[in-house]
């Protein structure tokens, strides 16, 4: 099988779960990971030929992308603000509108700022903070062990300090940070209600980890409460809040940040128009 006979193939094949762009999208990173040549170099070889162990990858992962299995887990990578990540199915895939918000917390932030992610997973966010502000202190924490350990797999990857530390934000017994205050605290939460999942895909639901997406209808909130209840604790004064959000909730929000004492809280679209993410400090007085 040629280079161009496998992209073809590649495109005919997931024509039958994706629409045709998102198809030829996931056929050029396929042959791009399995010839380890970009575009222009395979049309130049359009007439190569793949070699047995080409061919045998090259068929192994389009046999699990047909399974809806996501080709970020496929490939095991994923980019985010301009560096590859390495993801599994113990981390979430990185969301264009995520690397939106690192970017909004990079054009506030003040030299030297100690920042927290809270719920790293692949460590995307602290890791593309540490990259746009060189000078500043981060820590990340998660639940998961095995989450930890791409995190940090990633930060020693991409040459960045980050500090990791296993931490069940819903549990205040475990917020062991007692000498440290953070400038700005960050999290992409769990926030998608789980009367949402119908509206989602089989390559989300089948292979993304569940305990990092979904929440209860009755509860939605509850990692937001949490985590302004740790800020209202280890944020500094004049420090900041910055969440990812579900679209439809902004409102309840932005309501509970204020009952708890925010101020200059910032509900910001994202480049869909969706309410996205919000930012808040603690009142001066608190």
């Amino acid at each position: 099988m040629t280079f161009e006979e496998a992209g073809q193939a590649a495109k005919e094949n997931l024509y039958s779960i994706y629409e045709e762009n998102e198809a030829g999208n996931i056929a050029e990173l396929l042959l791009a990971h399995v010839t380890q040549l970009n575009r222009a170099a395979r049309l130049r070889q359009k007439d190569s030929m793949l070699t047995s162990a080409q061919q045998e990858l090259f068929t192994n992962c389009l046999n699990r992308l047909l399974l809806y299995e996501p080709v970020q887990y496929v490939l095991q990578e994923a980019w985010f603000c301009g560096h590859r990540f390495l993801v599994n199915s113990h981390v979430l895939i990185p969301r264009p509108e995520t690397e939106e918000l690192a970017y909004w917390i990079k054009t506030s932030a003040k030299p030297g700022a100690r920042i927290l992610d809270i719920g790293t997973g692949s460590g995307c966010i602290a890791i593309a903070l540490k990259k746009y502000l060189p000078d500043a202190d981060v820590s990340a924490i998660d639940i998961s062990p095995e989450a930890l350990e791409v995190a940090q797999t990633n930060a020693e990857d991409l040459k960045t300090e980050i500090h990791f530390k296993l931490t069940d934000i819903l549990d205040s017994n475990q917020w062991d940070f007692s000498n440290e205050n953070f400038d700005i605290i960050v999290s992409n939460p769990p926030y998608i209600k789980e009367t949402e999942k119908q509206q989602m895909r089989d390559n989300v639901l089948l292979f993304e980890p569940f305990t990092a997406l979904f929440v209860q209808d009755k509860d939605p909130l509850i990692f937001y409460r949490h985590i302004i209840l740790f800020s209202k604790k280890y944020l500094k004064l004049h420090g900041r809040l910055y969440f990812e959000i579900n679209e439809a909730l902004g409102k309840e929000v932005v309501a509970l940040l204020m009952k708890e004492g925010f101020e200059e809280i910032v509900l910001k679209k994202d480049m869909q128009g969706k309410d996205r993410m919000v930012s808040a400090g603690l009142k001066s007085n608190y």
